[in-house]
């Protein structure tokens, strides 16, 4: 099965295509001070990931989509641009928790990601959800964390993995999750913003 996955819940965009040889991952990872460039970047990454592959979209029989917890924009970027491509090319869906991604890249470890407004996202008991800086100690448990959260508050952890690579997530792991999902109705497909949105409609 040719699976290609993409992740855009956090500032990187991150695409993975997996079973059509070689596992092709890459990344763009925005400057210090630069926007996330997700709504520019996602398609010709998974363009050029195709392209490398040398396959065209009608060979894909999988997209794995990152359905959060992140961004509010990054992830209706991602979910919208999954449900197209699906539909275009005629492939199953499949949602990706981007959480569990992050965790894949080290076992064992507690996945930390930013949710500004002074919370983070974190799983706990096995489910996303929301904590605050003070909690991270308690929950991790001694864990090795990762992610952006985890290097931002690296002071109230007890073991932050050293290498950056590791607070990441990886288009591997994106790709094999998807793999191992059920897949769902392009509709079904629904972003995991564990809190409200920091933007809603007016009533």
């Amino acid at each position: 099965m040719i699976v290609l996955g993409f992740d855009t819940a956090t500032a990187d965009t991150v695409v993975g295509l997996a079973g059509a040889g070689e596992t092709i991952e890459l990344r763009h990872e925005p400057a210090p001070g630069e926007r996330p460039g997700h709504a520019e970047q996602l398609l010709p990454l998974c363009r050029e990931a195709l392209e490398r592959a040398g396959i065209d979209w009608q060979q894909v029989d999988r997209i794995g989509v990152g359905v959060g917890p992140g961004t509010f924009t990054g992830l209706r970027i991602g979910v919208a641009t999954g449900r197209a491509l699906a539909q275009s090319a005629g492939a199953e869906v499949a949602p990706v928790s981007t959480l569990r991604a992050l965790a894949a890249n080290l076992d064992g470890s507690f996945p930390v990601i930013d949710a500004r407004r002074g919370e983070l996202f974190v799983l706990a008991g096995g489910a996303p959800r929301t904590a605050r800086p003070e909690e991270l100690a308690a929950l991790a448990g001694g864990r090795t964390a990762i992610g952006d959260g985890a290097l931002l508050h690296a002071d109230r952890l007890e073991d932050v993995a050293p290498d950056p690579e590791l607070h990441h997530v990886r288009g591997a792991a994106l790709c094999a999750l998807a793999a191992e999902a059920e897949a769902i109705g392009r509709d079904e497909l629904l972003p995991d913003y564990v809190r409200d949105p920091d933007a809603k409609p007016r009533g």
